[in-house]
């Protein structure tokens, strides 16, 4: 039977100024660790510690400009473009621009907190 889920939990985000995880789909909300699916809406200036996941992330930014830096440089994914980031990758997550950012974010298998590896 198909499960309705009638609302996210909120996220604790790391980086700064804060920004909000609403997971929808995850180890939090819904006690799936396969996949999870989070809306993020950064503002201006964040900033968020680089990273190493073990999990592959796809993006899809909603309104505004997110950058996503790695080795090979940093890329602006646009209101309605998306990126991949693979497993085992160097990326760090930023919203410089004026108005920040709305994207949703699935990441296989679910994020948690001990399998990002951030930096420092």
């Amino acid at each position: 039977m198909p499960r309705l889920i009638p609302s996210p939990s909120i996220i604790e985000a790391a980086g700064q100024p804060p920004k909000k995880i609403e997971e929808f789909i995850g180890r939090v909300n819904s006690g799936d660790s396969a996949l999870s699916v989070a809306r993020m809406t950064s503002p201006a200036g964040w900033l968020e510690p680089a990273q190493t996941p073990e999990f592959d992330e796809y993006t899809v930014v909603l309104r505004g400009c997110l950058h996503v830096e790695s080795r090979a440089g940093t890329i602006e994914v646009r209101a309605g473009q998306a990126i991949i980031s693979s497993a085992g990758e160097w990326i760090r997550y930023s919203t410089p621009e004026e108005g920040g950012a709305e994207y949703i974010a699935v990441c296989l298998p679910a994020f948690a907190p001990d399998t990002v590896h951030r930096d420092g």
